[in-house]
């Protein structure tokens, strides 16, 4: 079966779950809440069993982000029927869901709760964000100890980059193998007719911590083309901020964010992500990046494919993208790179960490730890 934070929306986290059903098939999968609405005909297909929190009013809106000192509570409430392995995706306290007696749990974790954790401070921007981030800070140490303990209920942890790895490792004290979440570079692809014009793209969902503020900002003070594809609860912020040469474009089409992609100068990739599909999206599209030097941008984008700015700051942006315009870079570059990590590559390792996962365990049914050290470092490393 499958457990998976939430469902009211398609983002990457709904990304990674509609390819790991692809692989395995329809099952049971458990969430605090869901919205009804359609995602992708493989979790569709899913018998969706949401806990208790689905009851409250506003658990499937905006209202969501408020409750999050009922969400440990609302998991542990969850009772999973009986299978023979439990596949979670998590960013916030799914990987807490109890398996049922001696059956394995394999979570993929984009990243320990990030605001509990370590970008608490991100979430002060907007409106509500002085008031959401004293909620935050006073749960802190609670939910720190609770989500500490309750990775016990892992079997074995595979982390979305590097860094998330180092993130699993600093909050729960567990080692994590790299599997790098599928990009569809089968659809994101180079069209060499496509002229790339003087303008940079920001795709993000519009929420504080993505920084998305900081490249209005660099482009209000300094005269740069900005195109921003996104909605959010920062939407409405952004759009009062924006001057005359950012262009708000809201939520479009796959369709219509590929051809931003193939026409874009480059994209600006402002925030610490725990690994970052956009970035990959882009270069499968031939379109460089200029990225912030940390987190996943670190796994997927390379000099050879863009650049890179170290402090979050509208005029360290303005820098990189000064820097970026002195230098040539080649579209097929990028599509190379983009193609590690591919959907095919990405089923090639979760189907290597099932079947060594269920091997270790009918061996050893009683082992709580990642597994044993033939366990490769990366699921690629096949």
């Amino acid at each position: 079966m499958y457990a998976h934070d939430w469902l009211v929306g398609r983002r990457g986290g709904e990304l990674v779950l509609d390819r790991i059903v692809q692989q395995f098939g329809p099952a049971p999968l458990y969430t605090l809440v869901t919205n009804r609405r359609p995602l992708t005909e493989a979790i569709d297909s899913c018998d969706v069993r949401p806990s208790w929190l689905q009851r409250l009013p506003g658990a499937t809106g905006a209202l969501r982000r408020w409750m999050l000192p009922l969400m440990p509570a609302a998991v542990g409430s969850l009772e999973v029927a009986p299978c023979d392995l439990v596949i979670s995706t998590s960013s916030a306290v799914m990987k807490s869901i109890r398996p049922p007696a001696h059956v394995p749990h394999l979570c993929y974790c984009h990243s320990p709760a990030r605001y509990f954790w370590e970008q608490t401070d991100d979430y002060r921007a907007g409106s509500g964000g002085r008031l959401r981030a004293m909620g935050l800070n006073a749960w802190r140490p609670w939910f720190q100890r609770w989500d500490r303990r309750t990775a016990g209920r892992v079997t074995r942890f595979l982390a979305n980059s590097r860094h998330t790895a180092a993130r699993i490792q600093r909050a729960y004290g567990r080692e994590a193998a790299v599997v790098h979440p599928p990009v569809r570079t089968d659809y994101f692809t180079v069209d060499p007719s496509v002229t790339r014009e003087s303008w940079y793209l920001v795709v993000a969902a519009l929420e504080p911590y993505k920084r998305t503020h900081l490249v209005v900002e660099a482009a209000n003070r300094h005269g740069f083309s900005l195109k921003v594809v996104g909605t959010g609860s920062q939407e409405a912020a952004l759009r009062q901020l924006a001057g005359p040469t950012v262009e708000m474009l809201g939520g479009v089409s796959d369709e219509e964010v590929l051809n931003l992609y193939r026409r874009a100068r480059a994209l600006i990739f402002p925030q610490q992500e725990d690994f970052g599909i956009v970035p990959v999206e882009a270069q499968a599209a031939g379109c460089p990046v200029i990225a912030f030097r940390g987190g996943g941008a670190l796994d997927t984008v390379t000099e050879a494919t863009g650049s890179f700015f170290t402090a979050p700051e509208p005029d360290a942006i303005r820098d990189a993208v000064r820097s970026f315009e002195s230098r040539q870079f080649r579209s097929d570059a990028c599509r190379v790179n983009a193609e590690r990590f591919s959907e095919a590559a990405f089923d090639r390792a979760l189907a290597w960490h099932v079947r060594d996962l269920l091997r270790n365990h009918a061996e050893h049914p009683n082992r709580s730890s990642n597994g044993s050290a033939a366990t490769p470092r990366s699921g690629c490393e096949e």
